[in-house]
């Protein structure tokens, strides 16, 4: 594995759901601020664990900086000299994931369109979630 050293990311977290919206799924992803590829992405609940995981999979790339939303995870668990929190700098980001949502019915907010199987539903809505 090539690993190309990056500066700086962008993370941030999209949720979609499995048969209802009791049954949450959260897509934990870190994506180059200059180029906009994927680094790393989890799916995991919406807690600091999936963080700490994702943090995990991005220490190869060496990061220097991090661009976030102002979750309560973020502010906890990256170091504030370290991390910018604002939408300026998470654009590359969030129109990823609305891009997502757009192009794939199951992940928009109101919808009829469902995922029945959580193995499906991991397996095909983030297949284009592919890291470096």
């Amino acid at each position: 594995m090539i690993v190309v050293r990056n500066e700086e990311a962008e993370m941030d977290e999209m949720w979609s759901f499995v048969q209802s919206k009791k049954q949450q799924r959260w897509l934990w992803s870190a994506i180059d601020h200059r180029t906009g590829k994927m680094l790393a992405y989890v799916l995991a609940p919406h807690e600091d664990a999936a963080l700490v995981k994702l943090k995990q999979l991005l220490h190869p790339f060496d990061l220097t900086h991090f661009y976030t939303d102002s979750w309560g995870a973020y502010l906890r668990l990256l170091d504030q000299q370290h991390h910018t929190v604002g939408k300026a700098n998470t654009q590359k980001i969030e129109r990823k994931h609305l891009t997502l949502r757009t192009r794939i019915k199951r992940l928009a907010r109101k919808t009829i369109c469902f995922s029945k199987s959580t193995l499906l539903h991991d397996k095909g809505n983030w297949i284009v979630h592919q890291p470096l």
